[in-house]
């Protein structure tokens, strides 16, 4: 048979090729959402990822970065090897040396630390999700000096809600979805929590009946597909909050009955000015608070359910002393014309009339569209309710507002928005998670205090302080923590001062530390606020000694990240698909509103390096070095097996262990049991995940709910079955405003009381961000922010060869308007300015950003030579970094000395008070960004360098596949639009990119691998 001269020869293709010969599934650690894989396995290597159709988390859904977990676990970047520094420091000179040395000479550091003084170790874990771990390690050796990455992501989220409402948003609860008729979001980026959300959305949209609206400067991702985009003002969340709540009152349009059974809204409050007790709580001799009944003119505990309490009104208590409401305080506060919207437009760029409207649109969909169950339940007074009636209001809120210098007191406004509404845990709102709600704070508070070489501390590093007696100061009031967490400076520090470790430890401020012990915290880089100072603190010696003054400094990564340079000891960490984790309800759970939940990954295939977990090592250091809890009376270890052997057998309380599910000797216990000795496999046959769905009547009202109270007692979340009253003033708050007043054994020294004074207020205030205060003046005219893209998680993502090809370099987008403004045009070059530095990058104009605003995406820049990407690799040349012009200290104040640049309350990282202004650059000063750092030099397991090609699978195709090394320009791989494509014969589009045509899959290390 003749064959035409055009015709090529038939591929021949496997229609059913074996896609392997063994699925395992585990646990998902791409981001922070913990869904549920089944991994397929082929001859031992990883084929292929999908999502678990059971898993209670993603419910079979994978995203984008879970996929391409596969490149994650076969990155050139792996660490191999332990790795011991053999020049100086910063410069990545390394030489491998083998476990049993590197473990040796840890023990040999953290021994001799712990001998003489436990406070000179530092152990601050990045995103390690095992810190119940982590957290008890560090009590055991005996250092109050540990924290991890919340201090500069969410703490002003986290400590808000539990000293608010016993919970709160991101892993503490969720929208109810199902039921919510508005659904509001404040300043949430896409790479967290993502495929929940995005479900979440998707059925808001498919099922039409709810409106959503997005409360973000910058219009990507969520804020994309809302409903209406309200792009205020970076740092001004709260105030538009607070000209809500204002419209709210005024209109009387706040749910009566549930501020009076669920809050504090009745508590009676002393009005003694100048008094000891002053602002705080009207008790009886058992400490009850009282509130004033009408019916019977008389103060009475508030928990009398028959009383008929007064919310507005001075009342005079029987020594004379006058009393109000706590609810009119906060009335009288929020009515003030101050917080009118008319008074506030301006300053959030929000129209009067827009903010008018959206009150009203809460209080139309709370008060008439309210939801209706008919489920009865009974309430922690044993009154029985018929239905349950919700308030479909839901809102959500992530870092954004918490990485501000006001974002604490932003977030109480949030909270106290939705109590007013009647919108916490019930049909249609907020709803708690499990362990959550908890005790108002939930305790315990924190420990360090008294410090002894060879002893632990009396309890967890990390607390709840309920007032000024419990920080962790000494007798001149100076702190006791590295970080000067729980501190004057600080003192509601509930996650540490991550940011802030290094500069104190290199300042020896509040003392010099002798081992800082870092995983997974790339402090070298994107983790850091003003990245070179960092580098600098690291490798700056005493000018008499020649040493380091940070002498001695231990990392544990999976990663070359540009941290690992810094190290005078690498111990590398496998990747999240060689070992052993576990998601614990003590930590980081997979729990819903619905019910609570847990999970566990396994190793799904053996590494193929010389690494072991961290987790496992931290264990073998914990047993070598002796500590209390990881060694038997005879000296031997505890957990010979490591993690596994940990994570079945530690009990944190009697019969309360990491894992929640099959306790108990035969596995037939929840929550609370003794070991069980197959509780693992148990969990391995169940998909890795164990959860629980609670009865119909448990669903709603958590805090009030008497079964639920009694379940959540029985599991060992609460110490007793009591309700949980919101906290609308904050007495805890008050008590160290009155220290700061000179009353009290614990005060603050002189130069902190006014600071005190002004920020501790029992209700939420909203104050300007400290940097802009700052500098606005002197021609800082922008906001800058970041944003983290969906299909990025922190610095991982961008060194991953598949998620490379969607963004492999950022640009700061700028409103049309404001570039206009400034004589900058799209794809200009410019210097984006702050009072602390200068960084290059290029512009892109885009028309969703608030116009005072300029952002871009985060993490995306790198440092040359680190993650084994090519020194011409887009994201070093071309991608740059905001955390080279943000400050960890603010302006120097009167005095010369200068704060953190972080929240006063919490001392949550003010990433996003960044003021910028912008200067376009000359043609000649185009193409590379800057600061241009010299590259780290290469492991000795990659001085060969990487593979100018990635390919994944190859080995598992058909012979008959053809493969190609054909690839695009590095530098102009950027992932999107007309950057993408090109033409066959590469013909470039005017811009310097290669236009239309057909692409491959494969790229070059250089650009995209």
């Amino acid at each position: 048979m003749l064959r035409s001269p055009f015709e090529t020869p038939q591929e021949r293709v496997d229609t059913s090729p074996p896609v392997a010969d063994e699925v395992k599934q585990t646990t998902c650690y791409m981001c922070a959402c913990r869904c549920g894989i089944n991994v397929y396995l082929k001859d031992g290597k990883i084929r292929y990822l999908e999502g678990n159709a059971d898993h209670p988390v993603n419910k079979g859904v994978l995203c984008a970065k879970g996929s391409a977990g596969i490149m994650q676990h076969t990155s050139p970047a792996r660490l191999s090897k332990p790795l011991l520094r053999v020049g100086e420091r910063g410069r990545g000179e390394f030489k491998e040396i083998e476990w049993e040395e590197a473990l040796a000479l840890a023990v040999d550091w953290l021994g001799t630390v712990r001998r003489k003084d436990p406070r000179k170790l530092a152990f601050f874990t990045g995103r390690d999700q095992s810190q119940s771990l982590t957290g008890w390690w560090a009590a055991q050796f005996g250092t109050p000096n540990f924290a991890a990455h919340g201090g500069f992501c969410s703490v002003n989220m986290a400590a808000a809600g539990l000293y608010t409402i016993g919970g709160s948003f991101w892993e503490f609860g969720e929208p109810d979805w199902e039921h919510t008729r508005y659904f509001m979001m404040f300043g949430v980026a896409e790479d967290h929590d993502s495929n929940p959300i995005k479900a979440g959305l998707g059925r808001l949209k498919t099922l039409g009946q709810a409106k959503f609206v997005s409360i973000n400067p910058v219009k990507t991702g969520y804020s994309a597909i809302a409903d209406e985009w309200i792009g205020l003002r970076p740092g001004t969340d709260g105030l538009f909050v607070m000209a809500l709540i204002h419209e709210l009152l005024r209109a009387e349009k706040v749910d009566w009955a549930f501020l009076g059974r669920y809050t504090n809204a009745t508590w009676l409050v002393i009005d003694d000015p100048g008094a000891e007790d002053d602002g705080l709580f009207v008790r009886n001799s058992e400490g009850a608070a009282l509130c004033w009944d009408a019916k019977r003119g008389a103060a009475v505990p508030a928990s009398d359910v028959s009383a008929q309490a007064a919310v507005v009104g001075r009342c005079v208590l029987p020594d004379g002393r006058g009393a109000v409401p706590s609810f009119e305080l906060l009335a009288r506060r929020y009515l003030d014309p101050d917080y009118a919207p008319e008074a506030v437009a301006e300053r959030v760029d929000i129209a009067a009339d827009t903010i008018k409207r959206i009150a009203a649109e809460l209080a139309e969909a709370a008060f008439e569209k309210e939801v209706v169950l008919d489920i009865p339940w009974t309430d922690w007074a044993g009154r029985r309710h018929d239905k349950m009636v919700g308030r479909p209001v839901s809102m959500h809120a992530m870092r954004g507002i918490s990485a501000h210098s006001n974002g604490f007191h932003t977030c109480r406004a949030i909270h106290l928005l939705q109590v007013l509404l009647g919108s916490i845990d019930c049909p249609g709102g907020f709803g708690y998670k499990a362990p959550f709600p908890k005790l108002i704070p939930p305790g315990p508070t924190p420990a360090g205090k008294e410090v002894a070489p060879e002893r632990p501390i009396a309890g967890m590093p990390l607390g709840f302080p309920l007032g000024p007696d419990d920080l962790l100061v000494d007798e001149a009031g100076e702190p006791l923590r590295i970080d000067k967490a729980y501190s004057w400076d600080f003192p509601l520090a509930a996650h540490g001062l991550m940011h802030m470790v290094i500069h104190n430890a290199w300042a020896g401020d509040p003392y010099p530390v002798d081992v800082l012990m870092m995983y997974m915290a790339n402090m070298g880089w994107n983790s850091s606020m003003n990245v070179q100072g960092t580098l600098g603190y690291l490798t700056d010696k005493d000018p008499v000694t020649g040493d380091y003054k940070i002498p001695k400094v231990i990392y544990s990564d999976a990663y070359y990240s540009e941290m690992v340079p810094y190290a005078d000891l690498v111990l590398p960490d496998t990747t999240y698909l060689e070992r052993w984790d576990c998601i614990s309800l003590l930590d980081r759970p997979i729990s819903s509103a619905h019910g609570p939940g847990d999970a566990i990954r396994q190793p799904v295939c053996k590494p193929d390096r010389d690494v072991r977990p961290f987790q496992d090592v931290l264990i073998d250091l914990g047993g070598r070095l002796g500590l209390p809890g990881f060694t038997e009376e005879d000296g031997s270890a505890r957990y010979p097996g490591g993690y596994p052997d940990y994570i079945a057998n530690h009990e944190r309380s009697p019969g309360i262990g990491p894992l929640a599910g099959w306790r108990g000797a035969e596995g037939t216990q929840q929550g609370t049991g003794t070991p069980n000795p197959d509780q693992l496999q148990r969990y391995i046959e169940n998909g890795c995940f164990w959860s629980h769905k609670l009865e119909p009547s448990q669903l709603y009202f958590k805090h009030s709910n008497q079964s639920y109270l009694a379940y959540a007692k029985k599991m060992g979340w609460i110490p007793v079955e009591e309700p949980i009253t919101m906290q609308l003033y904050s007495e805890i708050l008050q008590k160290f405003r009155l220290a700061a007043r000179g009353h009290g054994a614990v005060q603050p020294p002189e130069s902190e009381r006014a600071r005190i004074e002004a920020y501790f207020d029992p209700l939420p205030i909203w104050y300007p961000p400290f940097e802009e205060a700052a500098v606005a003046d002197d021609g800082y005219d922008l906001h800058a922010i970041t944003q983290r893209p969906m299909h990025m998680y922190h610095s991982w993502g961008s060194q991953n060869a598949w998620l490379r090809q969607i963004t492999a370099r950022n640009r700061l987008f700028v409103h049309p308007e404001t570039a206009k403004r400034h004589g900058i045009e799209d794809e200009d070059w410019v210097w984006v300015i702050s009072h602390h530095g200068r960084v290059k990058g290029q512009v892109r104009l885009m028309h969703g950003v608030n116009p005072n605003t300029v952002w871009t995406w985060n993490a995306i820049g790198k440092r040359r030579g680190a993650w084994a990407l090519d020194q011409d690799a887009p994201e070093s040349n071309r991608g740059f970094l905001l955390n080279h012009i943000i400050s960890e200290l603010l302006p120097a104040r009167e005095g010369g000395t200068r704060y953190s640049n972080s929240d006063p309350v919490t001392g949550q990282a003010a990433w996003y008070d960044l003021r910028v202004r912008l200067e376009r650059c000359e043609p000649a000063a185009e193409a590379l960004t800057e600061p241009f750092m010299e590259p780290v030099k290469p492991l000795p397991s990659t001085a060969a360098g990487s593979p100018p090609v990635l390919r994944y699978g190859a080995d598992l195709k058909s012979p008959t596949v053809p493969q190609s090394d054909d690839h695009l320009p590095a530098k102009e791989w950027i992932g999107n639009r007309h950057e993408v494509s090109r033409t066959v014969d590469g013909v470039a589009d005017g811009r310097g990119n290669q236009t239309a045509g057909t692409g491959g899959s494969e790229r070059s290390a250089k650009g995209v691998a």
